[in-house]
């Protein structure tokens, strides 16, 4: 299976987006979950997908307020209480993963952390949603968590570009490659210094996708690549290439590895 972040650029009416995407030949797609970004239909946007022959691997949730969920304040407060309705939304929805992003290094983790994050890990449990944080550049935050919450529906998600951008020297998948849950997939490199399509940087994506298959996760081969860098291709002509990136990872994925 082959699928894509769904807000990957360009203006296009969201039934044409999806059409796209299944046109050129996706599967699925990881669905940006909030209105920020200028998107006022996300609620409406399951049912699109579907009616486009596409299924939904996972929700992004919100990313604006990603440092308050540490904090004892509203703003705190708040930010757990916009999770744990994405969790709700995830069940209603039938949507079986939600990506996270827990603060970054510079907002150290405390014990209040701790216990919202359990907080969201018992409603995940009680209405069977999978909730995965992803790395950025905040390992000592996502270390703590996968260490200290104790479920199987608190998990990872692996963001190759962020791992090679901001950690390159630490092995993620050896680590955390047992707690996978979702895959972001696009390389390093170009005006923004990642979110490339896979080939047009330096990752090593013969070794990052064996990573990927020794850890045995089973799901997608996920790409999440925005058209900064690609400006002068069209819409389809962007997705037709980002297919045909993702599919040579595929086949990457399902080498045997060699002893």
């Amino acid at each position: 299976m082959i699928t894509i972040y769904d807000w990957f650029g360009y203006e296009l009416p969201i039934k044409e987006r999806y059409q796209l995407i299944k046109k050129v030949g996706f599967d699925g797609i990881l669905l940006w979950w909030s209105e920020g970004f200028g998107r006022n239909d996300y609620r409406n946007a399951p049912q699109i997908v579907r009616d486009a022959g596409l299924f939904i691997e996972n929700i992004h949730t919100p990313v604006h307020n990603q440092n308050d969920l540490w904090l004892d304040n509203l703003e705190g407060e708040a930010l757990t209480d916009c999770y744990l309705q994405c969790v709700a939304d995830c069940n209603e929805f039938e949507i079986p993963t939600m990506v996270v992003h827990l603060p970054g290094e510079d907002y150290p983790y405390n014990s209040l952390g701790v216990d919202r994050v359990k907080k969201i890990a018992e409603k995940a449990e009680q209405l069977g949603v999978n909730v995965a944080l992803e790395n950025l550049r905040n390992l000592p935050n996502l270390a703590h968590m996968l260490e200290q919450v104790d479920s199987l529906r608190i998990g990872f998600c692996y963001d190759c570009g962020h791992h090679y951008h901001y950690y390159p020297d630490d092995d993620l998948l050896s680590m955390y490659g047992s707690r996978l849950m979702a895959l972001h997939l696009h390389d390093i490199g170009g005006s923004y210094g990642q979110h490339q399509l896979p080939f047009d940087g330096p990752i090593d994506w013969s070794a990052a996708m064996m990573k990927i298959t020794e850890s045995n996760y089973s799901g997608a081969t996920a790409i999440e690549a925005m058209n900064w860098d690609y400006k002068h291709l069209s819409a389809e002509e962007f997705l037709q290439e980002a297919f045909e990136r993702a599919k040579r990872l595929e086949a990457l994925r399902q080498r045997k590895p060699s002893f």
